[in-house]
């Protein structure tokens, strides 16, 4: 796992009037290393729906599918992951779910992150890195100090154990910061970033999503590259 990681959220789909079918073919064209469904406010049927229906443009594009919070409906679905926060499904419970299901753990502490390493997570995300809006109550602020103490504790797991789990950056990245910490991250989870401004509409607001989404993974290789690509106008076509 390494680069973009996308998140489909519906409620800020919704807020700025975007399809999210649409919204995700856009960004995997960007090729991200995973795109997520954040359906908060879905039903489990509208969720296994859009999962079911976001399956075949993942897999198109080679992209691994998480489905948020629910491992019944990741399995149910055919999700490749899912992915828990703290107040989730507990990794036991997943594990008990869905036992070959690949998962991953949203961790906030140092204490948090060394209890999801013991139920060998496909990776685990720690943050926010700054301060987020995705969230109504989000948990303090780690910054960067913050994720580089996860990369040492990742580092002596790995010494001790052999292996450690990739670890992706949460909270408030944006593509002005993501070079910051593309030097020490797997990946950078992002949702508000990503969306285009609201004077973009129709195929300019889509077009400007997979240029934006093709400058945050260029960023994991070369923040100059990254700056090069060019973002759609008002009123282009």
């Amino acid at each position: 796992m390494r680069g973009l990681y996308v998140i489909v959220d519906l409620d800020a789909l919704a807020a700025r009037g975007l399809d999210p079918l649409a919204f995700a073919a856009a960004a995997l064209a960007g090729r991200p290393c995973a795109l997520q469904l954040r359906a908060k406010s879905a039903t489990p049927e509208e969720t296994v729906a859009l999962l079911r229906a976001l399956r075949p443009l993942c897999s198109a594009a080679g992209v691994p599918l998480v489905a948020n919070d629910r491992p019944d409906l990741a399995v149910v679905a055919g999700a490749d992951m899912v992915h828990v926060g703290q107040t989730d499904a507990s990794p036991m419970l997943v594990r008990a779910v869905a036992p070959k299901l690949a998962l991953g753990i949203s961790t906030h502490t140092p204490e948090q992150l060394n209890d999801a390493l013991r139920h060998m997570p496909s990776y685990v995300a720690f943050g926010p890195v700054w301060q987020t809006r995705s969230k109504s109550a989000p948990d303090p602020v780690v910054g960067v100090a913050g994720l580089k103490q996860a990369v040492r504790l990742l580092r002596h797991h790995a010494a001790e154990t052999g292996d450690a789990p990739p670890l992706v950056a949460i909270g408030g990245v944006t593509l002005d910061r993501v070079a910051e910490i593309a030097g020490f991250v797997s990946a950078a989870a992002v949702i508000s970033d990503l969306l285009p401004p609201s004077d973009l509409a129709g195929d300019d607001a889509y077009a400007y999503v997979r240029a934006r989404t093709s400058q945050f993974a260029a960023a994991f290789v070369d923040p100059v590259r990254a700056s090069l690509v060019s973002l759609p106008e008002a009123g282009r076509s």
